[in-house]
């Protein structure tokens, strides 16, 4: 008995799969399941159609060049150059092995900015040599669309330029560093009212430019600083507005941003000095939770032994 049943069992599966009297796959048959294929196809294309049709519309309204919608985006953030692991620069002065990192870091990055990099007419235009206000870029002669930016010397970096002491100042205990305000697509950043600028600085305050002023972090290191030096376009201690605004990578793909270079001569040896830089703009803010919303804080420790 238990055999038959087996039997009866393993021929009710293998009818299931196909049923020669029927002519039957699984319980349908040849004109059931092409009407099923059929519904399937036309479905699933369909939403396929209204899935590409969608992304078609949405990307008519983006433009290929510049964000659509920036009204979220932050003040762009201030950074230095080198970019040390915590921002902590230690080194001694007498061992170059220790700071080597840190000059090739600069020399690499200031690589772009060097005279025979910046001769293409055709991506670069002479902004004078001393700041001055926006400039809206037109169109180039030869490719339409594309926009020229500004030149930017290597040698207004000054002492810090690496042309004359390929150290930066670090093999003689007086470090520099490079900073940039890092670009946003279409921001034109603001200068300062009088009011706003800290006093150390309106001595030196021009009004094309956008100020920087690096100081002691903490009141306990004001006396380990000593004096500082800025060296930067026409001997402005900030960024020119001729280098705004970015128009983006597709529009000025060999576009450079306006550098400062700052030279600390006289920092205490032996000891960590937290030094904190910022940019002051109408529109540019800080942030507490972004430590680099322009502004940005670096820690010294220079051994002379």
């Amino acid at each position: 008995m238990a055999r038959e049943k087996t039997k009866e069992n393993d021929g009710g599966w293998k009818k299931f799969i196909w049923n020669s009297e029927k002519k039957e796959f699984l319980g349908r048959t040849g004109g059931s399941w092409f009407k099923i294929f059929l519904f399937y196809i036309i479905f699933y294309g369909c939403l396929a159609g209204i899935f590409i049709g969608t992304i078609k519309v949405m990307l008519l309204t983006v433009s290929d060049f510049e964000p659509k919608y920036q009204d979220r985006v932050a003040p762009p953030g201030l950074t230095q150059v080198p970019q040390a692991l915590k921002t902590e620069i230690s080194f001694t002065m007498s061992d170059p092995k220790s700071y080597e990192a840190y000059t090739n870091s600069i020399g690499n990055f200031l690589e772009i900015y060097d005279d025979e990099k910046q001769t293409d007419k055709k991506d670069f235009e002479d902004c004078t040599s001393q700041p001055s206000d926006y400039i809206e870029r037109k169109d180039t002669n030869d490719v339409p669309g594309m926009k020229k930016g500004c030149t930017f010397k290597r040698e207004w970096l000054g002492k810090c330029s690496g042309l004359t002491d390929p150290s930066y100042g670090y093999s003689s205990g007086k470090p520099c560093i490079i900073i940039k305000l890092n670009r946003v697509v279409g921001y034109k950043p603001k200068p300062p009212t009088n009011e706003s600028v800290p006093k150390e600085i309106l001595a030196r305050y021009q009004p094309y430019v956008i100020p920087v002023h690096c100081a002691a972090r903490k009141e306990e290191d004001v006396d380990k600083i000593g004096p500082v030096e800025y060296y930067g376009m026409g001997g402005a201690a900030g960024f020119p507005l001729q280098y705004y605004p970015y128009y983006g990578k597709l529009l000025q793909p060999k576009y450079l941003q306006p550098l400062l270079a700052v030279q600390f001569t006289n920092l205490t040896y032996n000891t960590d000095v937290r030094i904190e830089c910022k940019a002051y703009g109408e529109n540019i803010q800080y942030n507490d939770k972004d430590r680099f919303q322009g502004r940005f804080d670096v820690k010294f420790e220079i051994k002379n032994s």
